[in-house]
């Protein structure tokens, strides 16, 4: 199965890695997930920082490896929301609750280009010990750690 997820990633955390995990254990072992990573305009204006496109990039690589992934994955720079995902073939497109928005646009340019549409698999957000989903922005805010463990 082709499976296909997107996002920044800005600061590699456990929400993150389980979206990643899931990609893969849904493509299957002989399935391939394709990782889109937001540059340029696709970032998001909000954010109060946002490190470089390589950076986060290669923090992407050394999860896929530890994790035994990096031979079923490819890693694509995405410069609008959609990203490949409405050109290339995909079976399916796994997203968070805030991006299931994105992946229905997806697939309505999909289906007037005449693809069929990707089933759409959404996953639940990873909590931190406060029960508010983790994020990069709370991580570099220092609010939580990487895990979701609350900072004093």
């Amino acid at each position: 199965m082709r499976v296909c997820i997107g996002g920044t990633f800005n600061i590699l955390h456990k929400g993150h890695k389980y979206l990643i995990d899931k990609a893969f254990q849904i493509a299957g072992n002989d399935g391939i997930v394709f990782l889109g990573v937001s540059e340029g305009k696709t970032l998001h204006k909000d954010k109060k920082f946002v490190n470089p496109f390589n950076e986060r990039v290669n923090n992407l690589k050394k999860y896929l490896v530890l994790k035994n992934y990096e031979k079923r994955s490819v890693i694509v720079a995405i410069f609008d929301k959609y990203g490949i995902a409405v050109e290339k073939d995909f079976d399916a497109i796994i997203v968070s609750p805030g991006t299931i928005g994105n992946a229905i646009e997806i697939n309505i340019e999909r289906i007037k280009k005449g693809k069929k549409p990707m089933k759409i698999i959404k996953i639940s957000y990873i909590l931190a010990d406060d029960k508010k989903p983790i994020s990069s922005t709370r991580i570099y805010e220092n609010i939580i750690d990487r895990d979701g463990k609350v900072q004093h």
